[in-house]
């Protein structure tokens, strides 16, 4: 019997802690996966946009175990996130030995996302502000960590959603998974005309609302989703993930694993893996219990749970995210959604419990979970707009 974990989070895999820096003003940030010690890891790149540094995780390669793993804001700039963990790491007394004598080289490995037109003051000086929010992150670190606007999941969006940090975990009774991803994709997260999460049949007791089709789901128009981003851009989305497991794994175990985990996007997001996207998969072994039965099986039944697992974390991420007040996607806005109505930005309550006015003298709910965003409520309780005032309805 599969039952998520005990966190529901990816640290619910023993030897593994999260750590996470924002800086709201640029509206960005870094989250940081931390080894307790050198851990096998491998990598499954899908989108066509990917942005990357130090993945030279193949079977092949000489270094097959790192020590952190940094998912960070901020395209290419957030490839100096890594250098703050690395640094952080030598102090630590970390690293990876070529031989006697000569310095350890902690071994972090990095993939972003753009969150460059979120709305955020990107005149930061000098100096890119990655390097210190790294450091940051990963002095952090630690069992429990924050979902939704958190990390690298501060300024992201997905679709036309609010996207966010996301995180689940799956435990058998030999054998825990868990996920962790930054959601900032083309795709849209939900079933066009509900509030349904692509991922509602992987939910595990209520984890992003509890929400599923009332009878049958509406007839599915077959070309691209009205809810994606508008005007994709390329370098413009991502989605980045880790998955980690604490089974004994070969490295080509690992990259059958994440082979396998990278379809938890497409169960989550439609679509995915697209030419905008840098959708990039992590996985990372703790070894600290042997695989039972038949290794391939195994293996299989490994990366079959991470799937779902990744999948939950992303409907979670985005559930989890709220406003950030006036934001704006790159590109085309449909008409009345390019603002948030201030009077909504920030807040947070439950479906039922509490009514909010709009500006027209209406009334709508507010859900846990949910986004005033582009003008209207999204994510854990997503409404369409008001026609009389561009707020939104049920």
């Amino acid at each position: 019997m599969i039952r998520k974990g005990a966190r529901n989070l990816i640290t619910d895999v023993d030897g593994l802690r999260v750590g996470q820096a924002e800086d709201f003003a640029i509206r960005t940030g870094v989250t940081v996966l931390l080894c307790d010690k050198p851990s096998a890891a491998a990598a499954d790149v899908r989108g066509g946009a990917p942005g990357m540094r130090d993945v030279m995780l193949d079977p092949t390669s000489l270094v097959g175990e790192l020590d952190a793993i940094v998912l960070s804001g901020g395209s290419a700039f957030g490839l100096d996130a890594p250098s703050g963990v690395q640094a952080w790491l030598r102090d630590q007394g970390r690293g990876f030995q070529i031989a006697p004598g000569t310095p350890r080289v902690p071994i972090v490995s990095g993939a972003i996302l753009f969150d460059l037109a979120n709305g955020g003051n990107k005149d930061w000086g000098e100096m890119p502000p990655y390097r210190a929010l790294g450091r940051t992150a990963v002095e952090a670190a630690g069992e429990d960590f924050v979902l939704g606007n958190a990390g690298a999941g501060l300024g992201a969006t997905a679709g036309q959603y609010k996207g966010g940090i996301g995180s689940a975990s799956s435990t058998g009774d030999d054998f825990t998974v868990g996920a962790l991803v930054a959601v900032n994709s083309v795709g849209s997260p939900v079933v066009p005309g509900t509030d349904v999460f692509w991922a509602f049949p992987f939910e595990q007791d209520g984890e992003f609302g509890g929400r599923s089709p009332q009878g049958s789901l509406p007839a599915m128009d077959l070309d691209l989703p009205a809810d994606m981003k508008g005007a994709v851009q390329p370098a413009g989305n991502t989605t980045i993930a880790i998955v980690a497991t604490d089974v004994v794994l070969t490295r080509a175990e690992l990259q059958r694993v994440a082979v396998m985990a990278a379809d938890g996007f497409a169960r989550a997001l439609r679509p995915a893996h697209t030419p905008f996207d840098g959708d990039l998969v992590f996985a990372v072994s703790t070894a600290r219990r042997e695989l039972a039965g038949p290794r391939p099986v195994g293996v299989m039944r490994l990366g079959h749970v991470a799937a779902d697992c990744l999948a939950r974390a992303i409907a979670r991420g985005v559930y989890e995210a709220e406003t950030l007040g006036r934001q704006k996607l790159p590109g085309r806005i449909p008409a009345g959604l390019a603002h948030v109505d201030p009077d909504f930005a920030g807040r947070r309550g439950r479906i039922g419990r509490r009514s909010d006015r709009h500006p027209c003298g209406r009334h709508a709910h507010v859900g846990h979970g949910t986004q005033h965003f582009l003008g209207m409520v999204v994510g854990g309780g997503l409404r369409q707009l008001h026609g009389c005032c561009g707020a939104s309805r049920r």
